[in-house]
């Protein structure tokens, strides 16, 4: 969403956004704008990308934005410049009376842990990752659910796509951070390549990571756009004509590589691309999407209710969780032949038929 409308959505929401730490976020009173009221209190605070990412913050903030539109229960936010920010801004949360406390992020694991055990009268849940001990083990939390994707199986999807569209014979892919949470999606995108190269007899080549050393091209953040235009346009010099970008705002700079060449396309992550960036719908293939604004509003709803559990949520194509988006501006481009393929090869994942793995991927 752009600027405006997630302003916007801000102002529908009720909240007051933190940069930093500080004093505790306003609150939004529920009996404000739905008319439902409720004394339950779901709060959010967002990684150095910010609610604005386009990407899995967003998406988190959508989720608490429906708590509040449509079960009436406050809501407060709090956004990060930086990792310095996250124990503030949680600790912020605590002392606003907030029942559910939402981290969006991997790089929240072991701040997330620390103070879950420091307040076990609180729920707290985190977006795309468990808590972590101090040497970065996952470790269970009584009063921390983690909300997990599978996205490996979405990516691999989304890689068959690529391979079946590209017109060069090579693709691309690249991530911010090298954390579990981006090279799912990279894992999964080589693996679907790798299958339609199997079935068609074909050689489409992979830029930018090789599942089996783990290793590949990263742009070292999550805000530099700069950084994600220049990689991409370094696989475009190298033959590239399609990139999937794992790297949030840095995505970004992507798109506007993308723009500026004919015949580039991008696959987009976390949500439907073209919603997010429609300023880009004639560049984006398609989108692997993580569903977190719904994951967000049933664990909010369900500790609202007394149902609050720290058993993991993992989402998978087989309940929802994860999924393609449309081609959109792409659909009368791709052959029936092969949507035909990706639909059967969605069917054979949830089956079980196809077992697409990746080091990242969670148990389920």
């Amino acid at each position: 969403m752009k600027s405006l409308s997630r302003a916007a959505a801000l102002l529908a929401a009720g909240a007051l956004v933190l940069s930093a730490c500080g004093t505790p976020p306003e609150e939004s009173g529920a009996d404000s704008g739905s008319g439902k009221g409720s004394d339950f209190k779901a709060c959010m605070v967002s990684d150095s990308g910010g609610f604005d990412d386009k990407s899995f913050n967003e998406s988190g903030f959508n989720g608490l934005t429906t708590l509040k539109e449509d079960k009436g229960y406050k809501v407060q936010t709090a956004e990060s410049s930086s990792e310095a920010d996250f124990a503030p801004n949680l600790q912020n949360m605590v002392q606003g009376d907030c029942n559910m406390i939402y981290a969006v992020g991997y790089l929240f694991s072991q701040t997330i842990k620390a103070e879950a055990e420091a307040n076990p009268d609180t729920h707290y849940a985190i977006i795309d990752a468990t808590a972590q001990d101090a040497d970065g083990n996952p470790v269970e939390v009584e009063n921390v659910k983690p909300l997990t994707f599978d996205t490996a199986q979405a990516a691999y999807l989304a890689g068959y796509v690529a391979a079946g569209t590209t017109k060069t014979g090579t693709v691309a892919t690249y991530g911010g951070g090298k954390i579990p949470s981006v090279t799912i999606f990279m894992d999964g995108f080589v693996d679907g390549v790798a299958k339609y190269n199997e079935v068609h007899g074909t050689n489409v080549k992979v830029l930018g990571w090789n599942k089996d050393s783990q290793d590949g091209s990263f742009t070292g953040d999550f805000e530099d756009q700069t950084k994600g235009k220049a990689l991409t346009e370094g696989f475009i010099s190298q033959g590239a004509d399609i990139i999937m970008p794992v790297a949030g705002p840095v995505g970004a700079g992507t798109l506007a590589a993308a723009k500026e060449k004919d015949g580039v396309m991008v696959v987009w992550v976390d949500s439907d691309g073209v919603e997010t960036n429609p300023d880009a719908k004639d560049v984006i293939l398609t989108s692997v999407m993580k569903e977190i604004a719904a994951a967000v509003e049933t664990t909010g709803t369900e500790a609202a209710e007394g149902k609050f559990t720290n058993e993991p949520y993992v989402g998978t194509l087989e309940n929802g969780g994860v999924g393609l988006a449309p081609y959109h501006e792409f659909d009368s481009k791709i052959p029936a032949e092969l949507k035909k393929e990706v639909e059967d090869l969605q069917k054979q994942i949830v089956s079980g038929e196809i077992e697409v793995t990746s080091p990242a991927s969670p148990k389920h």
